[in-house]
C-alpha cells in the first residue's frame, strides 16, 4: 500500500465535489479553479508537528498515536462528551495511570465517531483515512478493528515514515514552533542528515516573555545561561533575545509567534520598560502590570524583526488552561483553551505607532473573536503597511468560519492584505486535509465572485493560485 498524492480519491467519504457551491454554474468555475490548485505544493508557515518525526524518521507506533493521543481537536470532543482522557491513552504528566493499548483508545475513539459530525475535524479525518488508507466506509464500532488493521499494516511500511508521507503529502516546507529555550536538538539532526525535505523552526518566546507562564523567572535565569548573557538587567535580557533568534534563524527561522491573552501592546520609554522589567523578573507585580510586560514585549520583538527579518505573529485571545483539573494532571494546550473577547483598534496602537508603517516590517494577525473582523482587523490590515491577517484560526479553522472571514474581512483588506492559509496542527495525518479544505473553500467563494460579475475568471485563477500557495510563501518569507 503506497499513500496517493492528494486530493483524495474519489471515495464515498471524501467525494470529489464536497464543499463545492451547489448551483451548477458556480460549481462548474469552482471545479475549473480547484482544478488548478489541487496539486499545487503545500507550504506549511506554522504549526506544531514535532521534529523529532522528521529528524529521527522512525515507523509511527499505532493509529491511536496518529489519529488520536496528539490531536487536542479529537480528545477535546470526547472529553467534552464524558470519555475520560485517560482512557483515550494521553499522557498524565502526574503520574496517573492511562490506557497502554492503543487497539482499547481506537475502539472508544470508532465507536464515539458519530460525536464529530458536521465537525472540520471530521472531514479532516476521513480525507485522511480515504487518501492514506483507502477506507471507503465510515468509521464506528462495528468497523474499528478491520480499520485499525489496516492502518496499523500502512504505518509499517517504509511510505509510512514520516519523511515519505512528507513527499507524499507534497509539502515543499513546514514550519514547527519551539520554544526559546529549545536546544533545537532536532533540528540540528535534520540538517545533519542530508535529507532534502525542508523543516524550519519557528521562534516561541511565551516562557520568557509572559510573567504569568509557569517558571517564568527561573526560565529568564536559564535564558541568560545558554546566551552568556546577564538576564537580571534589560538590556542583557533583550540581547539575550537577539542571540536566541539569530540561533533559531540558523535553522531556518523567518518568523516568531507570541500566544497571549489580549493583543495589548506598548511603547515605553526605556527607563519605564526597565523598571517594569525589574517588577516582574524580582518583585510582585499585578495582573495589570504582567500584561504590559507582554505588550512591551511585543514592541520590542517587532523592533528586532525590523532588525533581523523574522515575521512577528500574534496570536491572541486565547484563555489558556481554563480547566484546571485538566491543566493540574494533563498540562499545557489539552484542548481546554477558550477564546475571549479581543481589542485591537486600541490594543495594536502603541505597537502601530511606532512600526505599523515600516515596509520592511511583517505583522500577521490572527483572531479568536470574529467580531472584529469588519470592526476592526479588516480596516487595521487595509491601512497599515506592516499588517498582513492571518487565516480564521483554531476554532474557526472550519468550513463556516472561513466563510465568514471572507465575508466580513475581504472587501475591505482585500486578498493581498491576508497571509494565505496555515494549518497550525499537530497531527500530521491532518495537514494535507486541512489544506484541501481551505482550497475548496477559496475556490467555492471565488467561483461565487466569477458568477456574480465581480471577478473575472482568469482574476479568479490567480487568487487561487495565490490564496492557496503564494500569499503565505511571500508572507512569511520562505
Amino acid at each position: 500500500m503506497t499513500p496517493q498524492r492528494l486530493p483524495a480519491p474519489t471515495s464515498r467519504i471524501a467525494p470529489p465535489d464536497r464543499l463545492l457551491p451547489v448551483d451548477p454554474t458556480a460549481r462548474a468555475i469552482a471545479r475549473r479553479l480547484y482544478d488548478g490548485v489541487a496539486g499545487l505544493p503545500i507550504v506549511s508557515p506554522h504549526g506544531h508537528t514535532d521534529p523529532r518525526w522528521y529528524a529521527e524518521n522512525e515507523a509511527f507506533a499505532d493509529p491511536s498515536s496518529l489519529f488520536v493521543t496528539p490531536d487536542h481537536y479529537v480528545f477535546r470532543m470526547l472529553h467534552s462528551q464524558g470519555v475520560s482522557m485517560e482512557a483515550l491513552g494521553i499522557p498524565a504528566k502526574d503520574g496517573t495511570p492511562v490506557e497502554a493499548d492503543p487497539r482499547a483508545v481506537w475502539r472508544l475513539f470508532a465507536a464515539h465517531y458519530h460525536l464529530f459530525r458536521g465537525t472540520p475535524t471530521r472531514l479532516w479525518l476521513d480525507h485522511a483515512f480515504a487518501a492514506l488508507f483507502g477506507l471507503d466506509e465510515r468509521l464506528n464500532a462495528a468497523n474499528a478493528d478491520a480499520a485499525y488493521e489496516r492502518i496499523d499494516v500502512a504505518l509499517k511500511l517504509p511510505a509510512y515514515r514520516p519523511r515519505a508521507l512528507f513527499d507524499a503529502f507534497g509539502i515543499e516546507v513546514i514550519a514547527t514552533t519551539e520554544g526559546a529555550l529549545d536546544d533545537l536538538r532536532w533540528h540540528a539532526q535534520l540538517a545533519a542528515s542530508g535529507w532534502k525535505g525542508r523543516v524550519v523552526t519557528t521562534y516561541r518566546p511565551d516562557a520568557v516573555t509572559d510573567p504569568d507562564f509557569e517558571g517564568f523567572r527561573a526560565n529568564v535565569a536559564r535564558l541568560g545561561e545558554i546566551t552568556a548573557e546577564d538576564t537580571a538587567t534589560w538590556a542583557g535580557y533583550l540581547e539575550a533575545h537577539r542571540k536566541r533568534r539569530a540561533f533559531f534563524k540558523r535553522y531556518g527561522a523567518t518568523a516568531s509567534d507570541h500566544g497571549l491573552p489580549s493583543a495589548r501592546t506598548a511603547n515605553l520609554s526605556p527607563a519605564d520598560a526597565e523598571r517594569l522589567f525589574l517588577t516582574v523578573t524580582t518583585g510582585a507585580p499585578t495582573a495589570d502590570e504582567a500584561d504590559l510586560f507582554r505588550g512591551q514585549m511585543l514592541t520590542e520583538m517587532a523592533r528586532m524583526s525590523l532588525d533581523d527579518g523574522l515575521v512577528l505573529q500574534i496570536h491572541p485571545g486565547s484563555r489558556r488552561n481554563h480547566n484546571a483539573r485538566v491543566f493540574a494532571r494533563f498540562g499545557r494546550d489539552m484542548g481546554a483553551d477558550i477564546p475571549g473577547r479581543t481589542d485591537y483598534v486600541a490594543a495594536l496602537k502603541p505597537l502601530l505607532d511606532a512600526v505599523g508603517n515600516e515596509t520592511a516590517l511583517t505583522i500577521i494577525l490572527f483572531t479568536l473573536d470574529e467580531t472584529a473582523y469588519s470592526r476592526e482587523l479588516a480596516p487595521l490590515a487595509g491601512h497599515y503597511p506592516a499588517l498582513k491577517l492571518g487565516p480564521p484560526w483554531w476554532f474557526f479553522d472550519s468550513v463556516e468560519g472561513m466563510k465568514r472571514f471572507k465575508a466580513q474581512a475581504i472587501e475591505t483588506a482585500g486578498f493581498y492584505n491576508t497571509a494565505g492559509f496555515n494549518d497550525d496542527t499537530r497531527a500530521f495525518p491532518s495537514i494535507p486535509a486541512r489544506h484541501d479544505v481551505a482550497r475548496r473553500i477559496d475556490c467555492a467563494h471565488l467561483a461565487e465572485l466569477v458568477a456574480d460579475h465581480r471577478l473575472d475568471e482568469d482574476e479568479a485563477f490567480d487568487l487561487a493560485q495565490d490564496l492557496a500557495y503564494g500569499l503565505a510563501k511571500k508572507a512569511y518569507r520562505l
